[in-house]
């Protein structure tokens, strides 16, 4: 057997077997009937389409594998709280635990004090993680090209689809966009270069640039400040995919609103 050669392969590696063992814990007929999975979704599109809020999707991340320990003291149920009061488009949430430190409980907690959309922020490989996805409280899910083939991007976007979830992809590189369908709602761009770390604003507006203007982007990764939201915004892009930057504060929440001040102020 290959042995994983990069971050992303062991994480897919680990998620595999993760996965079996949670089918055999429970069943997808258990999780259909836990309250959530029957609750109207709320739609990202539709809020960002509509243009009333920021446009920003506020992260929720303890650590990641680079990183490390990014903030491990902020109650979800706090910081969350916090991005919705000042304008969050939506909330993202990392639900891989041995990686990312996080939980399926994190979203729930979210879900509890939050009417704003929630992202389930995880490594999609199985059908079984949507109907997850779906119970626990997540209106989309987010689909990463780099582990996932064309086929595979459709036919999880189209089983997401019909479980009421809306669908984020997430491309690194130019030759993922024959990965776009249409089944996706959502294009994200990531702005690092996941061989290099490197991050290059103008290489995501230039791979946005070939999706066409119907196309729901969002922008991920490496934004610090609200002068890039403009930039992007100014390139056509919807959404935006902030984390870090806020989470490495010792108020996510107060960080959050002090850079949505600074976008309003222009």
């Amino acid at each position: 057997m290959e042995k994983p050669s990069n971050i992303l392969d062991r994480i897919i590696a680990t998620k595999r077997m993760e996965v079996d063992l949670r089918k055999g814990l429970m069943s997808t007929a258990i999780l259909e009937r836990y309250p959530d999975f029957s609750r109207p979704t709320i739609s990202l599109e539709a809020s960002l389409r509509k243009g009333d809020r920021s446009g920003i999707i506020a992260e929720f991340k303890r650590r990641s594998p680079s990183k490390g320990v990014i903030n491990d003291r902020s109650p979800i149920e706090d910081v969350v709280t916090a991005y919705e009061q000042f304008g969050a488009s939506a909330i993202s949430v990392l639900t891989d635990e041995q990686y990312f430190g996080g939980s399926n409980e994190d979203i729930m907690k979210a879900r509890e004090v939050v009417n704003i959309p929630l992202l389930r922020k995880e490594f999609i490989i199985d059908e079984y993680q949507l109907v997850e996805a779906r119970a626990i409280g997540a209106d989309l899910i987010l689909l990463i090209a780099a582990c996932l083939s064309p086929a595979e991007v459709r036919t999880l976007a189209r089983t997401a689809r019909s479980l009421g979830l809306e669908v984020l992809l997430e491309l690194h590189a130019e030759e993922e966009l024959e990965h776009v369908c249409s089944e996706v709602n959502f294009v994200g761009i990531n702005n690092r270069d996941l061989k290099t770390f490197t991050v290059d604003l103008d290489r995501s507006v230039a791979m946005a640039d070939k999706l066409g203007e119907d196309l729901l982007k969002i922008a991920e990764s490496g934004i610090s400040g609200p002068e890039q939201v403009d930039f992007f915004r100014k390139a056509g892009f919807h959404g935006f995919l902030i984390g870090e930057n806020f989470m490495k504060a010792a108020d996510p929440g107060a960080a959050f609103r002090e850079f949505t001040d600074k976008i309003k102020q222009g």
